[in-house]
């Protein structure tokens, strides 16, 4: 796509999706890059990055769709982060993957394919211990509790941040951003 399409470098693959009204937030981005949103499998998987400058697929597709259609951040932030940060980053690659995560690439998922964080964890990490690797005061957390949003909304525990969203409301505004676009 890199090859055929130089200028996915700087816009959407499909062009439809130029100019989404992406969010501009430089505190919601660094909350995001330095793993303290209030969800633990984005955070670990954000921990991990910093730490060892690697990061499982599956990880690279939650933080990312996290990043693009839960905060409704600007995919390239994403994308110009990994490659600051990744052993393993390349361009072609790193650029597909988010656009593909973002909704705006070559066989990108569907707009309306937003993966829940807390599911995702659930899912592949269902006894806590990726996110305990990475999240250490999350250790002491039942896996349970790992895996769903805080029936009030607060933190975990004392010394972890609150979810930053509510995922389902975060959802509904993504498909309206997606549905105004097309």
């Amino acid at each position: 796509v890199l090859f055929h399409f130089p200028n996915v470098l700087k816009t959407e693959f499909n062009e439809k999706y130029s100019g989404l009204d992406w969010r501009e937030s430089e505190a919601d981005l660094r909350a995001w890059r330095e793993g303290r949103t209030g969800f633990p499998i984005v955070d670990a998987g954000m921990r991990q990055l910093r730490a060892t400058g690697f990061m499982h697929n599956r990880l690279r597709m939650i933080v990312a769709m996290f990043l693009t259609k839960d905060l409704r951040v600007y995919w390239m932030s994403g994308e110009s982060h990994f490659m600051q940060h990744l052993t393993d980053g390349e361009i072609a690659n790193n650029n597909g993957g988010w656009q593909w995560s973002a909704g705006t690439g070559a066989d990108a998922a569907p707009y309306f394919r937003i993966q829940n964080p807390w599911t995702q964890g659930k899912r592949f990490d269902p006894a806590g211990e990726y996110i305990r690797k990475f999240v250490p005061e999350l250790r002491d957390v039942p896996p349970e509790k790992l895996h769903a949003p805080p029936p009030d909304g607060r933190a975990l525990v004392s010394d972890y941040e609150p979810p930053m969203v509510d995922h389902a409301e975060a959802r509904k505004r993504t498909l309206a951003m997606f549905q105004a676009a097309r």
